[in-house]
């Protein structure tokens, strides 16, 4: 296995990836990367290799241990059977839907997230928030793709809306069925580069993606007129080639996103609240109804947006409870392990 290994590197492989194997390991394994994820195995391409193979370690100890979408592993060169999942570079990860005890991995080693929304009923800034958190908290560049631009009489309110929630948010128009119009989003997705798109369903992702591939391969579905809302058309996790070399992932519509341990990824996206907060008279201030709030003065001057402070409230609450059931669950398996 060497650095500059070609299809190594058409798949995403860097040098972060390269200083994690020995040369023992490098001897009896191979490195591949899963393409798609599904029940209980993934599908990996590696050099000379592809096929599908388990997507547990043979002793798992956690969600952490489950392969996903855009990881790298190892894998025996003669049972072709996983040996190890190399650390990330980033992991998108949020509580299993309906069972705060299991966590869910989205996608991993993703360099750029497209969040999605498009110019009608589905643009929802406090949403948009809570994926630049959670990009943020990963580490991958956040990039907001507004979709359906041919669709609004006005879609530069929607392009101002999102580029004031952070400075130098980088904010793409883009109509996802006219290639040229998509064409702008190519810059990100050079070669080995890996994006990942998430957003709610019908605010066209599928179509993006088929759009950006050349391809109509994609399953997609119309909106429901009675309220705006799509209907889901991508069931599995995969990543998607692209011309230029980079790769795409689209992932399942997640109308709705828990934050878990996402604590500097919310002081990130709301500095300009953060900042605020610090000048409070008291240290555990809940910037409720305490005197010497700097919060409620600055809302009073007219300086922080009250309804920006709610949304931070919210989600900076949703994230202790969040973070307090994900420090139970590492409890109670190590507690497990201990009695074994």
């Amino acid at each position: 296995m060497k650095m500059s290994d070609s299809t190594l590197a058409r798949l995403g492989w860097r040098r972060f990836f390269y200083e994690q194997v020995s040369a023992e390991q490098s001897r009896d394994c191979q490195p591949v990367r899963v393409i798609s994820v599904h029940r209980g195995r993934v599908t990996v391409s590696g050099d000379g290799f592809e096929g599908s193979i388990s997507s547990s370690l043979p002793e798992p100890g956690g969600a952490d241990d489950r392969a996903t979408v855009g990881d790298w592993l190892l894998i025996d060169r003669s049972s072709r059977s996983l040996v190890r999942i190399l650390d990330r570079t980033s992991v998108f990860k949020r509580p299993a839907p309906g069972d705060d005890r299991r966590v869910q991995l989205i996608a991993a080693n993703v360099d750029t997230l497209f969040i999605v929304s498009s110019c009608d009923r589905d643009f929802n800034v406090a949403r948009i928030e809570r994926y630049l958190v959670l990009a943020r908290e990963a580490g991958s560049r956040p990039v907001v793709v507004l979709t359906k631009a041919d669709l609004s009489p006005a879609p530069e309110r929607f392009v101002e809306a999102a580029q004031a929630l952070q400075a130098a948010l980088r904010v793409e128009l883009v109509n996802g069925r006219d290639p040229t119009s998509a064409a702008r989003l190519t810059g990100y997705c050079g070669f080995g580069e890996t994006v990942a798109l998430v957003g709610s369903s019908g605010v066209g992702k599928s179509t993006l993606v088929n759009t950006l591939r050349g391809s109509d391969s994609i399953a997609t579905q119309t909106v429901r007129e009675d309220d705006g809302k799509g209907r889901h058309t991508t069931t599995v996790r995969e990543m998607h080639r692209l011309d230029g070399g980079g790769w795409l992932v689209d992932t399942p519509g997640m109308r709705e996103l828990q934050m878990s341990e996402v604590a500097s990824g919310v002081t990130e996206v709301f500095d300009d609240v953060t900042a605020v907060a610090l000048a409070c008279r008291f240290s555990n201030c809940t910037h409720v109804d305490e005197p010497g709030c700097a919060i409620h003065a600055a809302m009073a001057a007219g300086d922080i947006d009250s309804a920006r402070v709610e949304r931070w409230r919210k989600l900076v609450q949703e994230d202790a409870a969040n973070s307090s059931a994900a420090a139970h669950r590492r409890s109670r398996r190590g507690n497990v392990g201990n009695r074994r």
